[in-house]
């Protein structure tokens, strides 16, 4: 189950909203007057605090009083919420029921410092945390299963092969209990001997072995540079002509002074010089049915970039000779 809010952390050194945030001081102002303490706004200064929305996942078959993880993420202009403290705040389902109460250190995995002269230095994203355990449920998600003889098992990746051998394993430890419905859903009929005993019975199907059904495919991540090809996609014949252009542009300046005694001005000139140069390997073919070993090897021999790369792929998709699913992120 999904769960939001809306929190606020205190605590920060100065990387926190600024005095501009009108949310923020907002929220300060309200858990202020509930302490009895009456401020006016425009003596408040927010440097040290920071509003936040929270996301967390509820399991299933959780009991009050366990805890779980919440993330905390910053919906400010905070520079970072490291070291920052979050205060309680409850964690809301969809429908409005209040499930979390969250509290608790931040733990942010990266860091942001500033300098003099406007020099910063920053890893990773200071503006987005987690509070470990910091999340103490207060009510159980509404769970139930077996109470009409009757189990689902949901696939989280939808394929009608994983679904058969999903059955056929079920049935080979409890014959005719289940059946593959559609790509993502099997029923498992409770055999009437473990009606009683359901928690070993789910036990027992836990413990069975599917080897699921691969998909061939080439997963994309344009904003990074990123591509991760699976092992089993393979490419019918393609000729790839990839040519790198590389542009140099140098510029000098140098000063033009008048004639002697003349009523002119120095002149500061820019002299320009650029050169245009490609160079590349030319047309390179792939022969059918190549591994990916093979095809990476060919693509490297052009010499192309990881982004040069995710444009060739593309192409070779939209040619036909691409046997994968394309995914971009």
């Amino acid at each position: 189950m999904q769960l939001h809010g809306y929190g606020l952390v205190v605590g920060l050194n100065g990387t926190g909203d600024s005095s501009g945030t009108q949310f923020t001081i907002q929220s300060v102002l309200n858990m202020m007057q509930q302490f009895g303490i009456d401020i006016q706004e425009e003596r408040m200064s927010l440097k040290n605090v920071a509003a936040v929305m929270l996301t967390s996942e509820l399991p299933y078959f959780s009991k009050p009083g366990g805890r779980i993880d919440v993330l905390v993420s910053s919906i400010g202009d905070a520079k970072s919420i490291a070291g920052g403290t979050l205060l309680p705040s409850p964690l809301c389902a969809p429908d409005g029921q209040l499930y979390v109460l969250a509290q608790g250190s931040i733990s942010v995995g990266g860091f942001s410092s500033s300098g003099g002269g406007g020099n910063s230095a920053q890893k990773n994203h200071p503006t987005v945390g987690q509070a470990p355990n910091g999340g103490m449920i207060l009510k159980s998600p509404p769970a139930g299963h077996g109470d009409s003889g009757e189990l689902n098992i949901v696939l989280n990746d939808s394929d009608y092969t994983t679904a058969r051998r999903t059955a056929l394993a079920i049935n080979s430890e409890f014959p005719d209990a289940a059946k593959a419905m559609d790509a993502s859903l099997v029923k498992v009929a409770v055999p009437e001997s473990t009606k009683d005993n359901l928690v070993e019975f789910i036990s027992r199907l836990e413990n069975l072995t599917v080897i699921p059904d691969t998909e061939a495919s080439v997963i994309i991540d344009e904003r990074t540079g990123t591509i991760v090809v699976g092992n089993d996609v393979r490419i019918a014949p393609v000729a790839v002509s990839h040519g790198n252009l590389s542009i140099k542009i140098k510029t000098e300046e140098e000063a033009s002074q008048p004639p002697p005694l003349s009523e002119g001005e120095t002149v500061i000139l820019a002299n320009t010089e650029m050169a245009v140069q490609e160079t590349g390997e030319g047309l390179q073919v792939i022969r059918g049915g190549a591994s990916i070993e093979e095809v990476v090897r060919a693509l490297n021999l052009i010499g192309i970039t990881p982004r040069d790369m995710i444009v060739i792929l593309q192409a070779i998709k939209r040619a036909g000779a691409l046997h994968a699913k394309l995914v971009i992120m």
